[in-house]
């Protein structure tokens, strides 16, 4: 079982970053997949950015533009959201996830298993 706690979400004006991070409790596989989505009032969780644990290559959504970055601490069992960049429409609530995957990248929300509690990313114009 594992466990996912989010932290450092915020108010940023438009332009600036913020880090999320997600640390993890219970063992995280090397063959995991762990990932960031966001959601909007009303809609459906969005992928945003994810990548194997036990790698190092990202794959993201369109729309990130190499303005996000996510990364993994193997010794914290912690993963990041390095947001740059932040634009007003990002203003969301973001969550980070996980599935044991066989190393399968996905974007569907309804394919993680683990959830963390999401933080609230507001970006004032």
């Amino acid at each position: 079982q594992v466990h996912l706690v989010v932290s450092g979400g915020g108010l940023v004006q438009a332009g600036g970053s913020l880090r999320l991070s997600c640390a993890a409790s219970g063992r995280i596989e090397s063959d995991y997949v762990v990932a960031w989505f966001r959601q909007f009032p009303g809609k459906k969780r969005e992928f945003v950015v994810g990548m194997v644990w036990s790698g190092d290559s990202t794959y993201s959504s369109d729309f990130v533009e190499g303005r996000f970055t996510i990364s993994r601490d193997h010794a914290k069992n912690t993963v990041y959201l390095q947001m740059n960049g932040l634009v007003p429409e990002d203003s969301a609530v973001y969550y980070c996830a996980a599935r044991s995957a066989g190393f399968q990248r996905s974007v569907h929300w309804y394919q993680y298993n683990y959830w963390g509690q999401g933080t609230q990313v507001t970006v004032s114009s």
